[in-house]
C-alpha cells in the first residue's frame, strides 16, 4: 500500500480542505462534534464503522479513500 504509517484519515482531511469545508461545517452536517471530527483527522480517534460509513457517503468516496488519501488497485487473481 504504500502508506502504512498514515496517521488520521489522510483522505477525510485532504477531501474536506479540497471542498472548502471547515471542520464545523462537516461536523455540524454529520451531527458530531468539530473536535471529534478533528480527532479522526489526526488519528487521535477512530470512528466506528457507522460514522465511517456516513463520511464515506457525504463525501461520495470509498472508506478506501478516507483513510488512506488515494484508491487501492488489487491486481488481477490467476485463475
Amino acid at each position: 500500500m504504500g502508506k502504512e504509517n498514515h496517521t488520521g484519515l489522510v483522505g477525510l482531511k485532504k477531501l474536506r480542505r479540497a471542498r472548502g469545508f471547515s471542520q464545523l461545517k462537516v461536523a455540524m452536517d454529520l451531527n458530531i462534534s468539530r473536535e471529534a471530527l478533528s480527532y479522526y483527522e489526526s488519528g487521535k480517534r477512530n470512528p466506528d464503522l457507522q460514522m465511517l460509513l456516513a463520511l464515506s457517503d457525504y463525501f461520495r468516496v470509498s472508506v478506501d479513500y478516507l483513510i488512506l488519501g488515494e484508491e487501492r488497485t488489487f491486481p488481477e487473481r490467476k485463475k
